[in-house]
């Protein structure tokens, strides 16, 4: 499953408004969490609390017994799709593996009928009670007489609803073409939700295979895992079909899927043979054209590189109009939201692209590692979507290599990762899970974003060869069947002859990453390298006794070949001391080329100075002028240098040529903006934004030139947009005629401006675009379009406009999983926004909690609305808040939230005065 960034729901924006964890918050994000709000005055506490004092408070949990397992589920489904009920009927083959007279299963929100078990050769025993334990999502079927060991059949009838809460078997909402408003039945069931659709063993590693039927309407699609094998008549109603569908593989439930609704489709073929579907909303079908082309050259890639054949006959991909996750890998029918597969040729920008590309290749590489081979308990989530954040990146560089997607992965997953596990609030990537509510709090950047970075890591250290070796020996061993953590290091350590278990356990166990600290000395023609490693905090370096050690890849490149690596070590002690050979006094030294290694650098200071050229000149690679920047920033955050020594950097990057490296520039002074948006001094780093980012727009300008490319478009979009942000006024001026001449059809904007400049100043400029905007939004036939109108909407600052927008956010024009990001926008606009956002959360909280049903959207909108306060007494309120008003799914969220507050508070009272003298001394004539 693919979470959508916590910024955003849709193509990835840029990161510039929020304080908080990961600084700005990317991707995916997305899909982001749950626990025990501590006390403010703990915060800065020993990071050494980590494997357990920083957990959440563990519900007891005891998993299904084993005396009774499904070997296939035999399961009928016709829902209702008026009064939003479903009837279902299941005859599950099971086990009886010890004598009992009683069948725990999962089951939530089902009201179970009848139920019976017919013992092979035997007759039918019904069941004579339905113990439901609400609370473990469990019902306990009694039966009369025990039964006894061997194989049999469960029947089961039931009935359940069509909830509108995004998970289970649920409804969402769309429009026909004559804009007759219809509803679909979809799924979503990871982590824990297949229980709502049918009674079932709803564990990971109980896998079964099943044999799916529904009765729909006959003018309705109907979609499950597998191919179609027969269609009849209903015999009692002949407006409706029964659609039987090929037995699955052997599977968990989780993986489930069924859609029933009206969708048109494109097929293609791959070139191993395997059927591509990618179903859209009806009379859309040519949106659904680039998903495919990603998807048809995706499939043969996975094959090849996991030499494992994809094991299925059909892929579908599926656009569904309310979709809580970004997309889900369900086997053979993988869902998504509309925005993350649907391109319009004419009207998507660059990044929708790029961001559709990343998540078809997510999803696609789910159907080996994942749904072939799956984690045996939600302990090893990491593993499922760390490798698919990973590899998702690997495909889209080999489909679109113009992309520059790997340095682009730097700035979107790896400090994304960095800056959440800096935090006394974090969690290891391996984290103990017990009852399905705690499932929900691991979908966050570390799963996804710093797993995906030790694997990259891993990759570097292994080598391609060894590593596409052991997986493929991992995928044959295991397929069909459920694997732990160790089970992927012993594969990749018998392929690569390398200590792998125990250098991944540093880093999957326990909470957190190092700071390399890094001085040199010159001895002739040798240069001494002393190197040493301590835990990395958010608050600045740990210096207790027990400070932890990682088992650190370090290598080392130099200024006469800055894309080579020269040395790799193994760090595997506190410190320790290296010698280069044959190196000039002049020629300068980067540790972690290529940014691979998951660890921040302090370089004294004599090093510093001597990489700085490297940026001046651009003889460092993009990556490393990247990294380099946002080590330095994040230092400044930690206390360890003053923010304004990360200032006077920053205006060395005034050459800067490269896309992702400006992203990251913006991102962070987004994040300076907004902590000094709590000071009378916030022009001034509004101009220090203008000056340093004007040489580039104007180079740039606003119209695409011949021979430009994908990434010339996102770089012109996120400059133009950053000048606007910061009040430059011949940008703001030219944003609004354009958006002028745009709104009377006289120049209709590219999509790539459009989406995040135009309209976005034009509604700062002009508060009397609002109910034009609003008009615009419910006449927007793309999704894509709507979620830019709400992000503009969400940007606005002006104080008598800000609740009217909030109030709009809540109103059924809004899509269910969009609100929070409108929320979330307003939250990042202003200090005014702010405030009000935080105040409409709280004022509404019981529709927003109920609404979410506790999931990973409720964390989000937590985060987005509290993250960037920077006052002491902000934490303590928020804690308060939700003490009184509990929300089990996002408790660690909460913690996280209240440290960063602090965090900021004592940032902008260390810096405030030096910055606001600096930025003065820039702008005084010189003498």
């Amino acid at each position: 499953m693919l979470n959508t960034p916590p910024c955003f729901s849709g193509p990835p924006l840029q990161r510039d408004d929020a304080i908080s964890s990961s600084y700005c918050a990317p991707t995916h994000d997305f899909r982001t969490i749950k626990f025990r709000v501590i006390h403010s005055s703990t915060v800065f506490a020993s990071a050494t609390r980590q494997n357990t004092d920083t957990m959440p408070e563990r519900r007891p949990f005891v998993r299904l017994p084993t005396d009774v397992y499904p070997v296939n589920y035999g399961l009928c489904l016709k829902p209702d799709l008026i009064d939003f009920t479903f009837e279902g009927k299941l005859e599950a083959i099971v086990k009886v593996n010890l004598a009992t007279n009683q069948i725990v299963m999962n089951c939530a929100d089902i009201d179970i009928i009848t139920a019976s078990f017919v013992p092979e050769g035997g007759e039918e025993i019904n069941a004579t009670g339905f113990n439901y334990q609400n609370e473990d999502e469990k019902v306990t079927l009694s039966f009369p007489s025990a039964l006894q060991k061997g194989s049999g059949t469960l029947k089961i009838d039931f009935v359940g609803e069509l909830n509108d809460k995004m998970k289970g078997f649920y409804r969402s909402k769309y429009a026909t073409p004559a804009g007759e408003i219809r509803y679909a039945a979809v799924t979503q069931f990871e982590a824990t939700d297949a229980r709502r659709a049918f009674p079932c063993w709803d564990e990971p590693a109980i896998k079964a295979t099943f044999d799916i039927s529904l009765i729909v309407p006959k003018d309705r699609v109907a979609l499950s895992n597998m191919n179609v094998i027969d269609r009849k008549p209903h015999p009692e109603d002949d407006s409706l079909l029964e659609v039987k569908f090929a037995t699955t593989p052997i599977m968990s439930t989780y993986l489930v899927a069924f859609v029933i609704g009206e969708y048109d489709f494109v097929e293609g073929q791959s070139s191993d043979g395997v059927t591509v579907r990618v179903y859209t909303p009806t009379g859309k079908a040519e949106q659904g054209k680039f998903a495919l082309e990603v998807a048809v050259k995706t499939l043969p890639f996975y094959n090849d590189y996991f030499n494992v054949p994809y094991p299925l006959p059909k892929i579908d991909l599926i656009a569904i109009a309310d979709f809580a996750a970004g997309a889900m890998e369900n086997w053979g029918l993988v869902t998504y939201r509309e925005t993350a597969l649907l391109i319009d040729p004419k009207n998507s920008c660059s990044s929708s692209r790029q961001w559709v590309a990343l998540v078809v290749g997510h999803e696609l590489a789910h159907q080996w590692f994942g749904n072939l081979v799956t984690m045996e308990w939600w302990t090893h989530l990491w593993l499922n979507e760390g490798f698919a954040s990973w590899i998702e990146y690997l495909c889209v560089d080999h489909c679109f290599p113009d992309y520059d997607i790997w340095t682009q992965f730097v700035s979107a997953d790896y400090t994304r990762a960095l800056d959440l596990d800096a935090l006394d609030n974090s969690h290891p990537i391996e984290v103990n899970v017990g009852h399905p509510s705690e499932v929900d709090e691991i979908f966050d950047a570390i799963s996804y974003s710093k797993g995906a970075s030790v694997i990259r890591m891993l990759h570097n250290y292994i080598g391609d060869k060894d590593f596409r070796k052991g997986m493929h020996s991992y995928l044959l061993k295991f397929q069909h069947r459920n694997a732990a953590t160790e089970d992927l290091w012993d594969c990749l350590e018998q392929a690569s002859g390398k200590p792998i278990a125990l250098v991944m356990s540093s880093w999957t166990k326990q909470m957190g990453f190092p700071i390399i600290v890094v001085d040199q000395e010159q001895q002739g023609d040798d240069r001494i390298l002393k190197i040493s490693q301590k835990k990395f905090c958010a608050s600045g370096p740990h210096n207790g006794e027990d400070c932890p050690n990682w088992m650190v890849p370090i290598s080392i490149c130099t200024g006469e070949d800055p894309g080579c690596t020269k040395l790799k070590v193994l760090l595997d002690s506190p410190e320790t001391t290296i010698t280069i050979n044959n190196i000039s006094p002049d020629q300068w030294v980067k540790i972690n080329p290529g940014t691979v290694g998951f660890y921040r650098i302090q370089y004294s200071s004599a090093m510093l100075e001597g990489l700085l050229p490297g940026i001046r000149d651009l003889t460092l690679l993009p990556v490393d002028r990247l990294g380099l920047q946002n080590d330095l920033f994040s230092l400044s955050r930690a206390g360890m240098i003053s923010t304004v020594e990360v200032l006077k950097l920053m205006e060395a990057f005034v050459n800067e040529p490269n896309y992702t490296v400006w992203s990251d520039l913006s991102c962070n002074l987004g994040v300076l903006s907004s902590l000094l948006s709590h000071t009378d001094f916030h022009e001034e780093i509004q101009e220090f934004i203008r000056d340093l980012f004007t040489p580039i727009g104007l180079k740039l300008g606003w119209e695409c030139k011949q021979g430009e490319g994908h990434l010339d478009a996102l770089l012109r979009g996120l400059v133009l947009g950053k000048l606007g942000k910061a009040g430059h006024k011949p940008t703001l001026e030219e944003a609004r005629r354009r958006f002028k001449d745009h709104v009377e059809g006289k120049q209709i904007l590219s999509a790539d401006l459009r989406s995040i400049i135009c309209i976005y100043f034009s509604l700062t400029l002009l508060r009397s675009n609002l109910p034009h905007l609003l008009q615009l939004h419910k006449q927007a036939d793309m999704q894509e379009e709507k979620n830019r109108i709400e992000r503009v909407l969400g940007a606005i600052s002006a104080p008598d406009l800000i609740q009217k927008v909030l109030t709009f956010a809540l109103s059924e024009d809004v899509r269910p999983q969009d609100t929070v990001s409108v929320i979330g926008g307003v939250a990042g606009s202003s200090k005014h926004g702010r405030k009000a956002a935080w105040k409409f959360v709280k004022d509404n909280w019981e529709e927003l909690h109920n609404r979410y049903q506790g999931g990973f959207l409720i964390s989000r909108l937590i985060k987005l609305s509290v993250d960037g306060f920077a006052i002491d007494k902000m934490a303590a309120e928020v804690k308060s808040f939700f003490e009184s008003h509990q929300a089990p799914a996002a408790e660690r969220t909460v913690q996280q939230c209240c440290e960063n507050i602090l965090l900021n508070a004592a940032w902008l009272k260390r810096d405030a005065d030096d910055i606001h003298q600096y930025l003065l001394k820039r702008k005084a004539p010189p003498v």
